[in-house]
């Protein structure tokens, strides 16, 4: 039997700019990887022992760094016909296995996506983008390359080896980078290590982003810069770097463009010399070598990429007429150096075809050999021993693409390498990291050295190893000079603290040991400025708690306390209004007590009137509680005061709107409802309320009483002195019952606000709790947005406008009548209008 099978491999082609043009050359690392791919499929045929009967082929398509091109080769694979026709496969002689892509994780994705609908297997050689490990998204999609999850712990274990503290980030702007990026970040700082900067590459980049980029990185002082990108968007950069001579940056490379034919180009040596990088670990492959030094385009003539992969590597020309005409045309013809096809291959930099040790022509090798291992065990399924429904095997013909996928994820198999080869629950191998290390040896040569690894098992903080006499360091520098950069920042600075202590308003401070009093004055200075000779610094430390770096990031200054104090003018506001609106209660407690035998005072429960308005005189002194800095005893008193004071109030008034429904509900002497006329049951009502909310309050401090803090948080430049409420649960709680007896209350009255009566107050309850429920519904929003003196203001004026609504919806219509209609407020008008 003689069944063929295709494989796609994608990514041939590389773009570039020069001179202002976006131009096209062939990649030597992915056309290699392509060799290899031919070179395992050449062993694999050879080996009859694996595949008996069976022979492998395989089809190239060339993404062009397109995921519009990736989805549409994908589904002309799927199709097996130059048409693309979805959900129909055309193929009749051949039978596709396995589609082989991608090295860019951006365009692994779709590809992933749309195979997966079908079940179709796919394995990646290259794609390390850890959303790719799930399952769900991507049911059918294996790989042979580690997830890129375990790089960020590593990147970031390596910033802290060496004790950098200021490290400045460039991200590209997809799915890939950018998460990677932000991870990374977080891991710093959790590490109390500084981003200098945190700067985005746009997708589709322009010279004026690119300028832009540059100017960041060139001013800014950070000297070990991270970047999260692929290899294309970084060679524009670096090339800009070039043209403005800027070296003094030492690079740490993701994956992504760590081992990338990035550099191959001896124009960018001087700027990625000694760039360090975590990268796929370098392997040997038996044979490879050999075969690699083995083509020719007189080989290979079928080779279609052949000739150039020849121009691109030999820096030459193929003699045809399109060549000649444009020789001639740029007067070039002398200079140009054309291409022979008898240059040999094994002169190659190392950096541009790599022989010794490989990376993704590993992933490669061990994609394909997994792709026949599966085919096998397939082919060597025995009836009913087979993995499917009622252990049955699949069709050894005609298999379904799931099926075949049942094997590949399973396989398990020994590499030329004596490695074991499989792949875990999420589709992913073991993952191991290389730290590799950039260095220019001489002006023709550039090699990367093996300075360290890091793997992850089952700890992603463990396994980090680093050989620090092996490295290199760009930019002149030294991880010497390095090093003492950063004692000498950190002991300046450290003296800088110890110095000086400072304490904003009229408090103690302290300067060394000499105590100074607190009108005396003297001059803050700030920690000195790093020298120029040094500014390009690895390192930095946070400024002092009450302290806050400058733009530069040299200076640090100190914070601004802020607290609501009586002496601004929103302080003094407030307190002028609480005290007028605290007289205003007790002027008409006046007014009622010299009122106290007419009508209108009587009828509404006097006593109880007189306590609600010396309950609302509290309500709004309590005010003047959260103004000013806070202290202990104001911080336990002031949410409590407010609680039980507001409590009280509304108790005594659900006592009042009870009163009136009993008063217009007793019809006969003795009943039930006569009985309850007596002064005690008003008073009952509101002492039952208001103990319920003392018991709370009482409970709040017990459990997590407030205290006074400085929050350092919330503001850079300041430092908010503010009162911790220790259980904001308990907070809510006590608001939570307010509104609830204000619920009841404005229930009640609305129910009985239509009963007849001169003085039935039911009414002005009724649109007094509607006023106070709705300030403390707004006061929730409100609260919940306001930071610092502001979030303190917002609850003074609820307290003051909920008062205000209390006191002027009952008390102000009664003032009316006693101090301007007395003719109103006699037994002679009562009875008239009853008359009436």
């Amino acid at each position: 039997m003689n069944d063929s099978v295709e494989i796609m491999f994608k990514k041939i082609t590389e773009y570039f700019q020069s001179g202002g043009f976006i131009k096209v050359r062939l990649d030597p690392v992915p056309y290699q990887e392509m060799l290899t791919l031919v070179y395992a499929i050449t062993k694999i045929n050879a080996d009859h022992s694996l595949l008996p009967n069976i022979t492998l082929g395989f089809k190239v398509l060339d993404s062009c760094y397109s995921e519009a091109f990736a989805v549409e080769n994908s589904l002309r694979l799927l199709s097996e016909g130059e048409i693309v026709v979805p959900n129909y496969s055309c193929g009749r002689q051949k039978k596709l296995l396995i589609v082989i892509a991608e090295d860019f994780s951006t365009l692994t994705v779709p590809i992933a996506r749309l195979l997966g609908i079908y079940k179709f297997p796919q394995i990646s050689h290259a794609a390390g983008l850890p959303l790719l490990s799930d399952k769900i998204q991507f049911p059918s999609f294996l790989r042979t390359a580690g997830s890129l999850y375990p790089q960020q712990f590593g990147l970031a274990e390596f910033v802290k080896y060496f004790g950098w503290t200021w490290v400045g980030i460039l991200y590209e702007d997809n799915d890939f980078n950018a998460p990677a990026a932000e991870q990374m970040k977080e891991l710093l700082a959790e590490m109390n290590i500084c981003a200098a900067f945190y700067e985005v590459i746009p997708t589709n980049i322009e010279r004026q982003n690119i300028l832009s980029l540059v100017k960041v990185v060139e001013t800014s002082s950070a000297a070990v810069i991270i970047i999260f990108s692929y290899a294309p968007a970084v060679a524009l950069i670096m090339e800009e770097m070039y043209t403005q001579n800027i070296t003094n940056k030492l690079w740490i490379a993701s994956a992504s463009w760590a081992d990338d034919s990035i550099f191959s180009k001896k124009e960018l040596w001087k700027i990625l010399n000694g760039t360090i990088g975590f990268a796929e670990p370098s392997r040997n492959i038996p044979g490879l070598k050999d075969f690699l030094y083995s083509i020719s385009p007189f080989r290979y003539p079928q080779d279609i990429y052949m000739k150039d992969f020849w121009e691109t590597v030999f820096f030459c020309k193929w003699v045809d007429n399109e060549t000649m005409a444009d020789a001639r045309s740029e007067e070039k013809s002398d200079k140009m150096e054309f291409c022979t096809g008898k240059e040999n291959v094994e002169s190659l930099e190392q950096s541009i075809y790599p022989v010794d040790y490989f990376k993704y022509q590993y992933n490669m090798l061990n994609t394909v050999f997994a792709t026949a291992h599966a085919l096998y065990d397939l082919q060597s399924c025995s009836l009913g021993e087979g993995p499917f429904s009622n252990r049955t095997c699949a069709d050894k013909k005609q298999f379904q693409p799931w099926q075949f996928f049942h094997y590949v994820k399973n396989v398990r198999f020994i590499n030329q390498s004596g490695k074991e080869v499989y792949f875990d629950k999420n589709g992913d191998v073991p993952t191991l990291y290389e730290i590799v290390n950039w260095q220019l040896t001489s002006q023709k040569s550039m090699k990367s050295v093996t300075v360290g690894r890091f793997g992850l098992l089952d700890n992603p903080n463990q396994g980090l190893i680093i050989n620090y006499s092996a490295i290199i360091w760009s930019g002149g520098y030294s991880q010497l000079i390095l090093r003492v950069e950063v004692r000498d920042f950190y002991h300046r600075m450290s003296v800088y603290q110890q110095t000086l202590t400072m304490m904003v308003g009229k408090q103690r401070q302290s300067l060394g040991d000499a105590e100074i009093e607190p009108d005396t004055e003297f001059d803050i200075k700030p920690p000195p400025v790093i020298p120029s000779d040094t500014a390009n610094s690895a390192a930095c430390i946070k400024c002092p708690i009450d302290s806050w770096p400058d733009e530069r990031k040299v200076v640090c200054n100190l914070k601004v306390m802020e607290y609501l104090s009586f002496e601004e003018p929103l302080g003094v506001a407030l307190t002028s209004l609480t005290i007028l609106l605290s007289i205003i209660p007790a002027f008409i407690l006046w007014a009622f007590v010299k009122h106290r035998d007419t009508p209108i005072v009587k009828a509404n429960n006097r006593s109880l009137s007189y306590f609600l308005l010396v309950c609302l005189v509290l309500c709004f002194l309590c005010s003047l509680m959260f103004i000013g800095k806070p202290q202990m005893t104001t911080c336990l008193l002031r949410q409590s005061a407010f609680g039980v004071t507001f409590a009280i109030c509304v108790s005594s008034i659900l006592a009042k709107t009870i009163t009136v429904v009993i008063v217009f509900g007793a019809k006969s002497p003795g009943s039930f409802q006569q009985k309850c006329l007596g002064s005690w049951t008003p008073s009952a009502i509101g002492l039952l309320c208001a103990v319920v909310q003392i018991i709370i309050c009482i409970a709040w401090l017990a459990y997590a009483s407030p205290f006074p803090e400085e929050n350092t948080h919330s503001f850079t430049y300041k430092i908010i002195i503010q009162c911790n409420e220790g259980s904001i649960t308990m907070f809510y709680f006590m608001l939570g019952y307010l509104g609830f007896l204000a619920s009841i209350c404005f229930a009640v009255a609305f129910l009985v606000r239509k009963l007849p009566d001169r003085y039935n107050e039911a009414k002005f309850i009724t649109f007094s709790m509607l006023i106070f429920v709705s300030v403390w519904m707004s006061f929730i929003p409100a609260y919940l947005s306001s930071k610092g003196k502001y979030l303190v203001t917002v609850e003074i004026f609820a307290i003051l406008s909920s008062g205000f609504g209390l006191l002027s919806c009952i008390f102000f219509p009664k003032c009316y009548i006693i101090l301007l209609r007395p003719n109103q407020n006699i037994r002679e008008s009562v009875a008239w209008k009853h008359t009436k």
